[in-house]
């Protein structure tokens, strides 16, 4: 089966040897958006809403070039540097999935790219 390469332009360059998404057949597989501005390439300021939003934001126009939308998304990954900021990114993420909700997953981790708070990636079945 062939990969289908996605790419946005209103989401951040890779800042590595990897792809914004891959398609494989109706699957698309995200890499991981961190809440860097897709215009400077910096990291957002703010807090860990800012951030999260901003990564939100990041994956959603992904997942737009790709040709689907968050209802699509059945898988998302969430990685935060700090568990007490869990509630925060729980009402963020509430606000951009409605039910039926994607499984998931928040997983602690020592460091993120760039000093980033959050990360978050996906896997999509487009219908």
């Amino acid at each position: 089966m062939s990969r289908i390469i996605v790419n946005s332009a209103d989401a951040p360059a890779a800042i590595g040897p990897y792809s914004q998404a891959v398609r494989v057949g109706d699957t698309v597989y995200f890499s991981g958006q961190v809440p860097l501005d897709p215009n400077s390439g910096l990291l957002v300021e703010g807090d860990i809403s800012a951030q999260a939003r901003r990564a939100f934001e990041n994956l959603k126009a992904v997942c737009e070039e790709a040709g689907g939308s968050f209802g699509d998304i059945v898988r998302v990954g969430l990685y935060l540097t700090d568990m007490s900021d869990f509630s925060a990114v729980n009402a963020v993420m509430a606000d951009y999935f409605q039910a039926p909700y994607p499984a998931r997953s928040t997983i602690e981790v020592a460091g993120l790219p760039r000093g980033a708070r959050f990360e978050v990636d996906a896997i999509m079945v487009l219908r």
